[in-house]
């Protein structure tokens, strides 16, 4: 004759809670604990591809929301799709990119070829890696969001020249020589590259538009010279429409024509 025995349920009760932290020690130990998602801002350590690691410049990153992303290869920037296939699967679909000639090619043009097509997802802690299907790798780490740089009292290193859809990157002759700041009263001074100059802007909205030019008159040739007289017909040209996206500026014309200035660090 079977026969059944009374549980108190103060005892049933510290069965159930003693089972349940048991389960949860096994989900941890089994590495199932919960896991960040991608979404978010990624910085760059580095990528291993064909047996080879590349170490990332400073300003590789990523950023994650919800389907899209946006990033930095390190000098041109990018847009792209990202399709998720459940937690550990996304296929990327590149967007546009800046096409400007930047001093670590190599990295940028194997950042470009990994990032894109169907990708894994190995996250972890304060860590992001993409992988690709031949095992070439796109390691980061969690990072800040990146902060928009105020458009006054920064310093406005000029990178790159804009005509339409194509950016290419000033001459290494006059690469770092053309800067301006625009100061809290819209005082604008800086160089064009060879010749010093100041002016007065307005700002309304998203609109910046700088007054008559004067600046010094050194004679001014070569790569440096074409830069200033580029810069000079831009600034007079009327209104400009401004964006920041993190420590870049980029000033565009009514035509097309424009340019992308990257926030100067403390060190230069």
């Amino acid at each position: 004759m079977r026969t059944f025995r009374h549980v108190h349920t103060s005892a049933g009760l510290a069965l159930v809670l003693a089972l349940a932290l048991a389960g949860c020690g096994r989900d941890e130990a089994s590495g199932s604990a919960s896991l960040p998602d991608p979404m978010g801002s990624w910085a760059v350590e580095s990528l291993t591809t064909g047996g080879r690691t590349l170490h990332a410049p400073e300003s590789a990153r990523l950023d994650i929301s919800q389907n899209q992303a946006k990033g930095n290869y390190g000098c041109n920037g990018f847009t792209a799709v990202m399709a998720f296939a459940g937690p550990s699967a996304v296929t990327v679909t590149p967007g546009v990119s800046t096409t400007m000639a930047c001093a670590d090619m190599e990295f940028e043009t194997a950042f470009a070829k990994l990032f894109q097509g169907k990708l894994t997802i190995d996250r972890g802690p304060d860590r992001l890696t993409l992988k690709t299907a031949d095992g070439s790798t796109i390691a980061m780490t969690s990072a800040p969001a990146a902060t928009n740089a105020p458009l006054t009292t920064t310093e406005w290193s000029v990178e790159s020249l804009v005509s339409g859809a194509t950016a290419a990157s000033v001459p290494a002759e006059a690469a770092g020589k053309a800067r301006f700041t625009i100061a809290p009263d819209l005082a604008v001074s800086g160089s064009l590259g060879c010749n010093r100059f100041s002016a007065k802007a307005t700002v309304e909205g998203s609109t910046v538009t700088f007054g008559p030019l004067t600046s010094t008159r050194m004679a001014c040739e070569g790569p440096v010279g074409e830069v200033e007289r580029t810069l000079t017909e831009l600034f007079g040209s009327g209104p400009l429409t401004a964006k920041i996206e993190g420590r870049t500026l980029t000033l565009s014309a009514a035509d097309g024509k424009g340019l992308t200035a990257k926030a100067a660090s403390a060190a230069e």
